[in-house]
């Protein structure tokens, strides 16, 4: 089974990127999708958090607003909250992979070079787009401002750093049939 790594920094199209893969038969594990999960209700993760974080827990959910308001400002706080969140996801990803029964599985990773990721999959590929794209994705969304998206992008790897160690990359801002082909290129060429 071959695996792939997909990353982006934020507002390069790294959610439609996968959707696409998806459509085209490959299974797609969204580690952002799987962490809400373990805070959602009953999550696995719900009364770790709750027990270090005051305040947070809801009924039987964690109230991520809260929680995010709580661990982005404040670095302790937001390694404390990886500390319980990142080995539940990467049992998560392991139980994907067995249960998988394709040849090919791919993993949405948002922060996978931040995070030393980049050595448990066959290949990765970068989603990327214009400077001036991301910002107009990013500042579109509800909430955000220029500051917020600053501060963001200061803790993710610069996107041409990503772009150096891709072993394939998808160009989202030339259109949506543009990506579309570029990743049924990539999975062509990965089945080679």
């Amino acid at each position: 089974m071959i695996t792939i790594g997909l990353t982006g920094s934020i507002g390069m199209g790294k959610t439609e990127t996968a959707k696409y893969f998806s459509q085209k038969g490959v299974p797609v594990f969204d580690s952002d999708a799987f962490a809400h999960k373990l805070l959602g209700p009953k999550g696995a993760a719900v009364d770790e958090v709750a027990r270090n974080f005051s305040g947070v827990k809801k009924d039987d959910y964690i109230d991520r607003k809260i929680l995010g308001a709580r661990v982005f400002e404040n670095e302790n706080s937001l390694q404390l909250l990886e500390k319980i969140l990142h080995p539940l996801v990467v049992k998560g990803r392991k139980a994907f992979i067995k249960n998988a029964k394709t040849d090919i599985i791919l993993f949405d990773i948002p922060l996978l070079f931040e995070k030393g990721y980049e050595n448990d999959f066959d290949y990765i590929v970068v989603v990327s787009a214009s400077v001036e794209t991301q910002k107009q994705r990013v500042l579109k969304r509800t909430g955000m401002t220029k500051e917020r998206l600053k501060e963001i992008l200061a803790k993710q790897l610069p996107n041409i750093k990503k772009i150096e160690m891709a072993d394939f990359i998808v160009q989202t801002d030339l259109g949506f049939d543009y990506a579309k082909k570029q990743v049924s290129d990539i999975i062509e060429q990965i089945r080679k």
